[in-house]
């Protein structure tokens, strides 16, 4: 059995940072668990968590799951991967960078007209916006309601644009290679019918 384990913020600033280890069968490539726990703690908690899973816990194929959302979620995070990677020497991320490019496209948006835009909830929007703001990159203004401020861009988070162009474009283009201009549309047309389902 393999355990890896990562540092992160993974909860944002919600929470403090810390480890997620993966439990991996390495005969079937299996996930066997995750788990997340404090760092400092991280080797004794993952020993003993082994021992636990090799004695009672099967291992779960999650490569082959019949369930769409597990399977679209997987690929999700193969994909955002991809797209962080080319980003990274820019230290974006391809969810900042979709957020920004967004404002760019509508201009100054209210954080209800940005999160309908996004299909995102208003809270998970608001989080993302606070720190561009913190790095910089956009502006609030408006009234006393904090829904109906605006959102805008600034000249920092424009140039930043600018670079990060080129860097989504070798990643959009691996994508399109792994896939092919029919396999793009054929994914595009079966996406936007899962949209329909909300």
């Amino acid at each position: 059995m393999q355990i890896d384990g990562s540092d992160h913020a993974w909860f944002e600033e919600r929470a403090p940072a810390c480890t997620l280890v993966v439990f991996v069968d390495d005969e079937t490539g299996r996930l066997m668990q995750l788990l997340f726990v404090p760092t400092s703690r991280c080797l004794p908690i993952a020993t003993a968590a082994a021992r636990t899973i090799l004695g009672y816990i099967p291992a779960i194929d999650m490569t082959h799951t019949p369930c769409a959302c597990t399977r679209i979620r997987r690929a999700a995070r193969a994909l955002t991967d991809v797209y962080d990677d080319a980003l990274q020497p820019l230290g974006l991320k391809v969810t900042q960078f979709s957020l920004l490019r967004t404002i760019a496209r509508t201009g100054s948006s209210s954080l209800t007209e940005l999160a309908r835009e996004m299909a995102l909830d208003r809270s998970t929007l608001g989080r993302n916006v606070g720190v561009l703001q913190r790095q910089g990159l956009v502006r609030l203004s408006g009234g006393n309601d904090l829904r109906e401020h605006t959102v805008s861009l600034s000249p920092r988070a424009c140039r930043l644009l600018e670079q990060a162009a080129p860097l989504w474009q070798q990643a959009q283009r691996r994508v399109e290679h792994a896939l092919g201009a029919q396999g793009v549309a054929v994914l595009f047309d079966a996406l936007a019918r899962l949209e329909e389902l909300r």
